[in-house]
């Protein structure tokens, strides 16, 4: 049975949403990053950065780290989640890939200094707000157009989206702006697999 190790965080969200829209028996690991379990060495043999989720599915003897990773291993080997037919399958792939190398770096920045900053930053924190307005923009005119991230289809490319526009409701950082956006987020959260996955291991919080 896989084994999924995470913490209630838009990373982690992405994966549990993830296995619970494909129906597949997992066994859920808490790993609680406030007290410094992910430094623990026996996590730090999954994952050397010491970060989640992690993915072990011992069926085929894989290990996994970094979600966009986890999602493109659930979505191959169950051949759902990701479309077949060529041209489709590499929107899916590439707006995943924008999500993961900016849109949750982006975000995940300025979390850091809009809420969790020691010494107040207020140009990287007006930086990071106009770096995150952009982004969104670019998933609104996409979402304008499709009434999915990477097109006609649900996919993986919208869970690792709604992992973070998810946190960003919960901490107020509002994306109102962006109708088509916000309609699809809406969207999302209504399904019934993602509020299970969010509620797991536990539902976060605002900071």
């Amino acid at each position: 049975m896989i084994e999924l190790y995470t913490d209630s965080s838009p990373n982690g969200f992405k994966i549990t949403i993830a296995l619970e829209e494909l129906g597949l028996p997992y066994t859920l690991k808490h790993v609680r990053i406030d007290a410094g379990e992910h430094r623990r060495p026996e996590f730090l043999r999954l994952n050397p950065h010491g970060r989640i989720p992690v993915l072990v599915d011992p069926a085929t003897g894989t290990t996994l780290f970094e979600s966009a990773a986890i999602l493109l291993y659930l979505a191959d080997t169950t051949r759902r989640l990701l479309p077949d037919e060529p041209r489709a399958r590499w929107q899916a792939i590439q707006w995943l890939m924008f999500h993961a190398a900016s849109v949750g770096p982006i975000l995940g920045q300025r979390v850091h200094f809009e809420l969790f900053s020691a010494t107040p930053q207020p140009q990287a924190v007006e930086r990071y707000r106009g770096l995150c307005d952009a982004a969104f923009g670019v998933l609104d005119a996409q979402l304008a157009r499709h009434p999915y991230v990477a097109g006609e289809d649900y996919s993986i490319a919208d869970i690792a989206h709604f992992g973070w526009t998810h946190i960003a409701r919960i901490v107020d950082f509002d994306f109102s702006a962006h109708t088509h956006l916000s309609a699809w987020h809406d969207r999302v959260a209504a399904r019934p697999a993602v509020q299970r996955g969010i509620a797991l291991p536990a539902p976060a919080v605002g900071a």
